[in-house]
């Protein structure tokens, strides 16, 4: 029966691993597709852009053609009144040519407005085009970063992905639970670098365009003040790139650890916003694994964000404490707080992706809280190879702390 049943085991492995690698190659193919038709979108967005440009440039042009020539109209009108008002003082061929004079600054005023008309048209039809592109390509972005989601997802480890359906089987879906915080983590840096780097790159090539007609007009003074201002430009790019790196994964945390980095955020909160933190380390300050620094941030991290955004709170105060065998993390405001037993059919992202990073580290919360009386939130968790269960401690590793 054992043996049927490692068989059975085994070819269930094997279909699972033929279902991930065809819908490896399908999600592949379709990646690749959607880039193609989004690169071509952005390649006539670019055409289309130049064009309008070009465009309104003309419709400037005729615009001051058409008020030249509606000037010179009037003077001919002017002239071919006094000819006719006074015709016995004129020749023949003085008349003659005063006619011909206001026909034809009335011929070239009628064609100038016509090309006017024509071009302010285009350039309609041209804004309404790059419109429809812009929601072409946010679309294809979007599908994109989805798509890219869901296959680094398959391409992982085939053994994690069965356990992971064992798990749901189980009722533990935290893995359809990380996608979705990844997809939307990718939202949010696509949505900030279009917002902030690719913005301020489009201003660069501008200015750089305008340095380059300025530099050819022999005007080095206006081109010494247009780099100066690009200088500026690309200074505030960068400040943003680095911002949104920090976001990502602050880089200190891997160097220095988790209370450096915990204080430096503090700061920048206290700084930020008009509520003050408290923060306090107990025990023995030690480094721990990555995963444990970087979960135990983001969950201070995720908390914080909270606070902004709905506590109203004046003072919060973070108490992280390191024990042999666990740390404890306590995170505490004076806000407004809120119905823990409403939130259960509507749970909220953040509070559901501390949940669930406790969950992952095998770890215990408890979230104490009512309308009007704050929130206090307690995190336990263990120190130890969340492998093979082996205790991480400064003294005996292997009696587990039950304080």
């Amino acid at each position: 029966m054992d043996r049927w049943s490692e068989n059975g085991a085994q070819s269930a492995s094997r279909a699972l691993d033929r279902v991930l690698r065809r819908a490896i190659e399908t999600m592949e193919m379709s990646r690749d597709q959607i880039y193609e038709i989004a690169e071509h979108a952005r390649e006539e967005y670019e055409a289309l852009k130049k064009e309008l440009d070009a465009v309104r440039e003309d419709v400037r042009r005729h615009i001051e053609q058409n008020d030249a020539l509606e000037r010179e109209v009037k003077k001919m009108r002017r002239r071919l009144m006094e000819v006719s008002r006074h015709f016995h003082r004129y020749r023949e061929p003085d008349i003659r040519e005063a006619y011909e004079a206001a026909h034809r600054a009335q011929m070239a005023l009628t064609l100038n407005r016509e090309k006017e008309i024509f071009l302010r048209k285009r350039r309609d039809e041209l804004e309404l085009r790059l419109k429809n592109l812009e929601r072409t390509l946010e679309k294809a972005d979007r599908l994109l970063a989805q798509v890219s989601v869901v296959l680094s997802y398959l391409q992982g480890d085939i053994a994690r992905m069965t356990e992971a359906l064992a798990s749901a089987e189980s009722g533990q879906l935290f893995g359809l639970k990380i996608i979705e915080a990844q997809e939307e983590e990718r939202r949010r840096v696509a949505r900030e670098m279009h917002d902030g780097p690719a913005q301020s790159l489009a201003h660069v090539i501008l200015r750089l365009e305008i340095i380059e007609r300025t530099l050819d007009g022999g005007d080095l003074d206006a081109v010494r003040a247009e780099l100066l201002a690009l200088r500026e430009s690309v200074r505030r790019s960068l400040a943003d790139v680095r911002r949104i790196i920090y976001d990502l994964r602050p880089m200190a945390l891997d160097d220095l650890g988790l209370v450096p980095v915990v204080k430096r955020l503090v700061e920048e909160y206290n700084e930020k916003y008009p509520f003050y933190i408290e923060f306090q380390v107990h025990g023995r300050e030690e480094r721990l694994k990555p995963m444990i620094e970087v979960a135990l941030f983001r969950m201070i991290q995720e908390a914080l964000n909270n606070v902004v955004k709905h506590a109203e709170a004046t003072l919060v105060q973070i108490v992280l404490e390191f024990l042999p065998l666990k740390v404890r993390l306590r995170i505490k405001d004076n806000g407004k707080g809120f119905d823990l037993e409403a939130l259960k059919d509507r749970p909220t992202f953040g509070l559901m992706g501390i949940r669930e990073r406790v969950k992952l580290l095998r770890g215990e919360i408890d979230i104490q809280t009512r309308p009007g009386a704050g929130t206090d939130l307690r995190i336990e968790v263990p120190i130890y190879d969340q492998g093979t269960g082996t205790a991480k401690g400064p003294e005996d590793k292997t009696e587990r702390d039950d304080g």
